[in-house]
């Protein structure tokens, strides 16, 4: 059978008949042996005879690793293939920017890694695939090479052979929305990203809320500015990014950790503004039992409770702390923490008091 010129790089392309060229650019398109056999006016077992040739023919173990190939030497490009658009089905909402809640694709990465489609969850496979959709979700404005994925989830455990590639290809074909392969992720010169609107990701949402929230009180309304950090503190499920592997994850969710501490923090303090000083004390206590060797958050809950006349109980806050930073780190307190402790002991209510050196 003739064949075809095999594109720079790839010889081992030159082996295959222009008909299986066909059929692998098909598969890798995402298309299963039904859906080929459609586009290409093929009988199904035609199509699975085909692809145990392309197998053989290239020394491929599996569907998957086709797959990867096709992508690798250049037979498909991301966004181009026999398959076509889905027509939408009704015309979008008037005045509405970004995907349908009804049609397109959230990430959760404020808790374990969760993802929805149409308000229904989608199975987004083992944890380093799942590691591979964060470390993409993370970086929704750029693309993340290769490389950075492999040292991000796998660090000095890199394994060998295509297995980024064949993990983006599983969550492309798992997310997609509609027919499109590409339409959720999508590869270009510098790796691989997050298609453009397509896809609305917690960590997004909460940063535009804090950053209306400090517009809120810039304009001096911080009463708008708490409502729309707690819609913001709201959006973490528990601790971020959960039981996924990787330096990468490792890293950010001690970041992410850091960043609700200190917006739980920046609620208190508009709270103590407005005079709710109930509500800031709730919030501040539960934040101290779960971070309980946090010492501003431990400082500013004391000087709560002392503005509101509960000195006793700021004294046991200082305590308990102290007691637990002596325990799990063997340090005393810190100067906010030794600072709040003399302002309750003197009565001082702006909370701004010098401690005293040695104070514990």
């Amino acid at each position: 059978m003739p064949t075809t010129t095999a594109p720079q790089g790839h010889p081992g392309v030159y082996a295959l008949t222009a008909q299986e060229r066909e059929v692998l650019h098909a598969l890798g398109c995402g298309l299963g042996d039904a859906e080929i056999a459609e586009a290409l006016a093929l009988p199904e077992h035609a199509v699975a005879g085909h692809l145990r040739r392309i197998l053989l023919k290239l020394g491929l173990p599996d569907r998957a690793a086709a797959i990867v190939h096709a992508f690798d030497c250049g037979l498909v490009v991301p966004g181009q293939g026999p398959r076509r658009q889905a027509t939408p089905s009704a015309p979008p909402v008037q005045g509405r920017t970004g995907p349908s809640p009804d049609a397109g694709l959230r990430v959760c990465v404020l808790g374990p890694l969760r993802a929805w489609r149409g308000g229904q969850p989608v199975d987004v496979g083992p944890v380093r695939q799942q590691a591979v959709l964060a470390a993409l979700a993370l970086s929704p404005h750029r693309s993340v090479s290769r490389q950075e994925l492999l040292d991000g989830v796998w660090g000095m455990e890199s394994p060998g052979g295509n297995v980024v590639p064949v993990y983006v290809y599983r969550l492309r074909k798992g997310l997609r929305l509609g027919e499109c392969p590409d339409s959720v992720i999508r590869r270009d010169r510098y790796g691989y990203r997050l298609a453009p609107g397509a896809v609305e990701v917690d960590l997004t949402r909460m940063e535009e809320l804090v950053t209306a929230a400090g517009a809120a009180e810039r304009a001096g309304d911080p009463a708008e500015a708490v409502r729309l950090c707690a819609r913001a503190l709201d959006l973490f499920r528990g601790e971020p990014l959960a039981g996924l592997p990787g330096p990468l994850a490792e890293l950010e969710r001690v970041r992410l950790v850091e960043r609700r501490a200190a917006l739980a923090q920046r609620k208190a303090q508009w709270q103590l503004r407005l005079g709710r000083v109930a509500d800031a004390i709730t919030d501040l206590s539960a934040l101290a039992l779960e971070q309980p060797l946090n010492e501003p958050v431990a400082a500013q809950l004391m000087l709560a409770l002392h503005r509101v006349g509960r000195r006793a109980e700021a004294l046991a806050v200082f305590e308990r702390t102290t007691r637990r930073l002596a325990d799990d780190l063997g340090v005393t307190p810190g100067e906010p923490l030794r600072r709040a402790r003399w302002s309750v002991l003197c009565r001082d209510d702006t909370g701004r008091g010098r401690a005293r050196a040695g104070a514990a």
